[in-house]
C-alpha cells in the first residue's frame, strides 16, 4: 500500500474551521476504490496544525487519487487557508492495513 503522512500548517483564523473547508474533499477522497483510509487529526501541541494520514490500495489508487476532479478542487480552493506549504512523506509499505503494535498489547479482559 501507499502510506502518507502529510502535516499541514492552517492560517489561524482558518484552524477551528478547517474540517468543515476539507470536508467536501475528504468525503470524495474516502469514496475512492483504492483509499484504505482518509483520517484528519488536529495537533495537540499547535491548534493551526492539523495531520492527514491517508493510504491507497497500490500505486494505480495512488494516481487515480492526484488525477482525481475533487484532488484539483482541492488544489485550488486549500492553499489560501494555508500558511505554508504541506510537508509529506510517502512510503510504500507491503501491507494493507494497521498491525497490532505489539509493545502495548492488551489482553482481553473479562
Amino acid at each position: 500500500m501507499i502510506f502518507i503522512t502529510a502535516k499541514f500548517r492552517i492560517r489561524p483564523e482558518y484552524a477551528d474551521q478547517w474540517p468543515q473547508i476539507v470536508a467536501d474533499f475528504t468525503a470524495a477522497t474516502r469514496k475512492e476504490p483504492g483509499c484504505l483510509w482518509f483520517d484528519w487529526s488536529r495537533s495537540v501541541e499547535d491548534p493551526t496544525e492539523y495531520v492527514l494520514v491517508e493510504a491507497f490500495r497500490d500505486d494505480e489508487a495512488g494516481a487515480a487519487h492526484v488525477q482525481s476532479e475533487h484532488f484539483r478542487a482541492a488544489q485550488r480552493a486549500l492553499p489560501p487557508h494555508l500558511a505554508e506549504t504541506p510537508r509529506i512523506v510517502n512510503a510504500t509499505v507491503p501491507q494493507d492495513d494497521w498491525s497490532p503494535l505489539g509493545e502495548m498489547s492488551v489482553s482481553e479482559q473479562e
